[in-house]
């Protein structure tokens, strides 16, 4: 249900044609919810059917032409009620914690490789959103909007420390030797 309300708050942001949001979501909000090219363009066909956006007028004739994509008073009033709608946190669904589960019961026979190989992911991520901060939100841009925004990437920094701190956790753990029978 919140694909729709991604596209009306990027396209709110900045009237966009399709392609231009499937790129923006590749740098931005794609960071915590992901569509692929198709999801979207799906999506801003059924916006523009519900009469939430509609396709800015062309100065060129529209065959061949990219459609940029604006929003109307109706989808900023579905957007605002989605905001202001209680939500309950979503469970977390993450394959890697399935897996260690699993391993507990079958064995966990080059687990520690594929949690090296999610640490590193991690710490890339974190070093990403490390400069994302620093490039976008210099000391002073402090705006109601650049809060709100930097809020956002600050979950992101904050999970991706927990998710090293875990994993660093989980590879040490499993060095250490285990109780000796006694």
């Amino acid at each position: 249900m919140s694909l729709p309300h991604a596209i009306l708050t990027a396209l709110l942001e900045k009237p966009s044609s399709g392609l231009e949001l499937t790129r923006r979501f590749d740098r931005s909000i794609g960071y915590f919810w992901s569509a692929t090219h198709q999801q979207i363009y799906r999506e801003l066909g059924k916006l523009e059917q519900a009469g939430q956006i509609r396709a800015l007028p062309s100065a060129q004739p529209a065959r061949g032409q990219k459609k940029e994509y604006e929003v109307l008073p109706a989808g900023r009033e579905a957007l605002a009620a989605w905001v202001a709608r209680p939500e309950d946190p979503k469970q977390v669904r993450d394959p890697l914690l399935l897996r260690m589960r699993a391993a507990a019961v079958v064995g966990a026979p080059g687990l520690d490789v594929e949690l090296r190989r999610h640490l590193g992911l991690h710490r890339r991520q974190l070093a990403e959103y490390l400069e994302i901060e620093e490039r976008d939100f210099p000391p002073g841009r402090d705006s109601e909007e650049d809060r709100l925004r930097h809020l956002v990437l600050r979950g992101g920094i904050d999970l991706e420390n927990f998710w090293i701190g875990w994993l660093t956790r989980a590879l040490d753990e499993d060095r250490e030797p285990g109780p000796t029978p006694g």
